[in-house]
């Protein structure tokens, strides 16, 4: 037509296949689950390289651990036959899964922060998002406060060290700071843990005990003890950052695959991984973050540890950003620490 600018391939399909959410069928005596995979066998027998599969919440009326791992095995398959479909699913136990996947891709739901509310965009990003909005919605669809609120209690209390939000256990800052010497806790874990993972702990703790120190001196309080523990949010490769952190500002450190570290501050945590992932090279980092109150208290954090940062034996890519501001260059913060 005229004036059309932009064309697009429309493939032609042998088939549209579609699985949703399945209900007990009381007349023939079947779960909910039996009747999923009762069409999970019709759809994979009628897949075709050809065809188009869409499944929505797969495997989510069974125990947890063997439905994310049927649901991986699916996944498998449909890579395997090479057919275009989606497959949506909030058991995130399957990006744990040593798939053996060629082309499949993941892809998240993005969110917006909207007159103080986080909203849904409906739009795919790239990445893995472990976190939901369920919180919000019960709360926006009228459940009492003090259900949300308990089940927000329950679930930092329970779920915390599955997902990607971390709370660091109160340390002895001497240890904390002691990079490159002593450090017994990293010694013990090597041989259970990668490489990355021991950094990302050495910095989680360094980081840990220099913003604690800060929160004192801002605070007015006698010793890190009466501070509260930050919570960290690890953002894996692929992975997303939570809603959590949409619309909020954050401290965030980059460890990129040369095992240099970037420091930075943002209100747009989503949007500055997307930008520095989509630099050569940077596919693979991950990062750390945590959330503050506002951002000239974030400005402040960033800076000092980009200053302070380089003084306990870790190598920045940014270290310059720090050298035209004098906060945190000098050494009062970690001398009050190791002492």
């Amino acid at each position: 037509f005229e004036g059309v600018k932009e064309s697009a391939s429309i493939p032609h399909f042998d088939a549209i296949v579609l699985h949703m959410k399945s209900y007990d069928s009381p007349v023939d005596g079947k779960s909910s689950f039996q009747i999923e995979m009762s069409e999970i066998r019709s759809l994979l027998s009628a897949t075709t390289s050809r065809s188009l599969v869409l499944i929505d919440e797969i495997c989510r009326g069974t125990e947890t651990a063997k439905g994310t791992c049927i649901a991986g095995s699916i996944v498998e398959t449909l890579d395997a036959v090479g057919c275009l479909g989606i497959v949506s699913t909030h058991l995130h136990g399957i990006f744990e899964l040593p798939l053996q996947t060629r082309n499949t891709v993941y892809k998240s739901m993005s969110a917006e922060y909207i007159d103080g509310q986080t909203m849904p965009t409906w739009k795919l990003v790239d990445g893995i998002c472990k976190q939901s909005l369920a919180f919000e919605t019960a709360q926006r669809e009228g459940v009492p406060d003090t259900v949300v609120k308990r089940a927000e209690e329950l679930y930092h209390s329970v779920y915390v060290n599955d997902m990607p939000l971390k709370v660091i256990a109160p340390l002895d800052l001497k240890d904390d700071l002691n990079v490159n010497g002593g450090n017994e806790v990293a010694s013990r874990t090597i041989g259970m843990a990668s490489q990355k993972d021991i950094l990302k702990g050495k910095v989680q703790r360094v980081v840990s005990a220099i913003c604690k120190k800060k929160f004192m001196e801002l605070n007015k309080l006698g010793d890190t003890s009466e501070v509260t523990d930050l919570k960290f949010i690890s953002i894996g490769v692929r992975e997303q950052p939570p809603p959590s952190t949409i619309g909020v500002s954050s401290v965030y450190v980059m460890l990129r695959p040369d095992k240099r570290l970037y420091v930075g501050e943002t209100d747009d945590l989503q949007g500055r991984i997307q930008a520095h992932r989509a630099k050569d090279g940077m596919q693979s980092a991950i990062f750390i973050s945590f959330l503050v109150q506002g951002k000239s208290i974030a400005c402040q954090l960033e800076t000092l540890l980009i200053n302070q940062l380089p003084k306990q034996g870790f190598h920045l890519a940014n270290i310059a950003d720090g050298k035209h501001r004098n906060f945190g260059t000098n050494d009062t913060v970690l001398k009050a620490a190791t002492v």
